[in-house]
């Protein structure tokens, strides 16, 4: 199994693409990629005024509120009301969605993914007692701690890992996204 540690501290604060907020890059396929010609991408965004998101061509998203009360969108004109932390949400990221903060700023786990591709990524959210990593998997520590393959992760620290199956001892949540067939 190949294990790499992507730790928190490190992420730099990236404007979206239309400028409304900032994001900060946990992991991308091709490594190096730009916003214009990942697979996947993995990133926490921090969203602190309504507005819209930026729209990304032939990209589907899945966005799981971490931190925050929550968001009114309206995505395509339909209203989804995202008021729950850790529950994935799937979504066209290039149907129009403007955002409304219920409360104040949030903070959310935002993959991202070219259509057309063999398979999408799945999100799981993990807890003590979870199933184990894939074989192809980010896991993304959110709330509390995570040991992943002899490594310690705290919150917002990631660990890519490549080759075989992993358990993840959580003592909070964490986010796992299965990249099994999207490369």
């Amino acid at each position: 199994m190949t294990v790499r540690l992507l730790p928190a501290a490190g992420r730099a604060a990236v404007p979206w693409k239309n400028g409304g907020g900032v994001t900060r890059e946990i992991a991308a396929w091709p490594e190096g990629a730009g916003m214009d010609d990942f697979a996947w991408r993995v990133s926490l965004a921090d969203v602190r005024a309504d507005g819209p998101f930026s729209a990304f061509a032939g990209v589907d998203r899945i966005l799981t509120m971490v931190e925050g009360a929550g968001m009114d969108l309206t995505v395509g004109g339909a209203h989804r009301r995202v008021d729950t932390r850790y529950v994935p949400q799937h979504f066209p990221g290039d149907l129009p969605t403007d955002c409304r903060l219920i409360a104040g700023p949030v903070v959310n786990l935002n993959v991202m993914w070219r259509r057309g591709g063999e398979a999408a990524p799945a999100v799981t959210v993990a807890h003590p007692g979870s199933p184990p990593a894939g074989p192809a998997a980010l896991v993304v520590v959110l709330d509390g701690t995570a040991e992943v393959a002899g490594l310690s992760l705290g919150r917002y620290d990631a660990a890519l890992l490549t080759g075989e199956s992993a358990v993840p001892r959580v003592t909070g949540r964490t986010a796992v996204v299965d990249l099994a067939g999207v490369r």
